[in-house]
């Protein structure tokens, strides 16, 4: 009987120093996270893809899954990975190196889209300096494409087009100016009595009206005046015609009135 006691009293003394099955469970995941870890950095495997014509090489680990191939897509700004998943989950820690592949927005990191055929998958950023970011992605079984979406390949981040407004200039109409008319005025006129003889005004030596120029003198113009004289002459007659007729015609009328004066007496 003492020594059954004394067995119990040992036993129940050793128990506090055991660990829980809490803490067992989290040195175990810290111990097969810590195993990942190392396994990726040891057997670390490079691939290159292909952006725009430019090689870069991606360094990557897998476990439980392989990689066959990779692919960019330049239009989704995102790498594709072709996998094969021999485990039932298969586990990818991939280094993305900034200037190649990078997720940014208003010039701060930005998280990674993840898809495992286009269904979103688990992942996290276990690592960030400034010049890579390291990823570790949980890719379930039977998945054939991974696809990391970010927004910059080679460093040519992808800016908003903006749209400058168009401006338009307003019309200005040109006022019209008429120009003023200038009559041009002849400087070359004489003044009375002068005449112009080559650019030079001179006296006016020609004659008046019934006289001619003879030997640089006025003389009288001796021509006979047919018409005006001619005209004269007719319009006399014809006064003197009309006055013998009117005499006529008043002393006929004065021999009237003394005729019958005298047939009264």
């Amino acid at each position: 009987m003492l020594e059954n006691k004394n067995m119990n009293n040992l036993k129940s003394e050793r128990l506090p120093y055991f660990p829980n099955v809490n803490s067992l469970m989290k040195i175990s995941l810290g111990l097969i996270f810590f195993t990942i870890l190392s396994t990726a950095f040891v057997y670390a495997e490079t691939i290159s893809v292909d952006v725009d014509g430019t090689s870069f090489d991606v360094q990557y680990t897998a476990v439980g899954m392989t990689v066959t191939g990779i692919e960019s897509d330049t239009e989704s700004v995102s790498l594709i990975f072709s996998v094969d998943v021999t485990d039932s989950t298969g586990i990818l820690n991939v280094e993305l190196e900034r200037s190649f592949f990078d997720s940014i927005y208003d010039d701060t990191d930005d998280l990674f889209f993840i898809l495992a055929d286009g269904d979103e998958a688990i992942s996290e950023e276990i690592q960030t300096t400034s010049q890579s970011r390291s990823l570790i992605i949980t890719v379930p079984s039977g998945t054939e494409d991974l696809e990391i979406i970010g927004s910059v390949f080679n460093n040519s981040v992808e800016e908003p087009i903006v749209e400058e407004p168009i401006v338009e200039e307003p019309i200005v109409e040109e006022p019209i100016v008429e120009e003023p008319i200038v009559e041009n005025i002849p400087n070359n006129e004489c003044g009375p009595g002068t005449v112009l003889e080559d650019d030079i005004c001179i006296l006016d030596q020609r004659c008046g009206p019934g006289t001619i120029l003879e030997d640089g003198a006025c003389v009288l113009d001796s021509a006979p005046v047919t018409s005006s004289s001619s005209g004269n002459s007719k319009e006399l007659i014809m006064s003197i015609t009309v006055a013998f007729v009117i005499a006529g015609i008043i002393g006929i009328i004065l021999a009237l009135i003394s005729r019958a004066n005298r047939n009264k007496n």
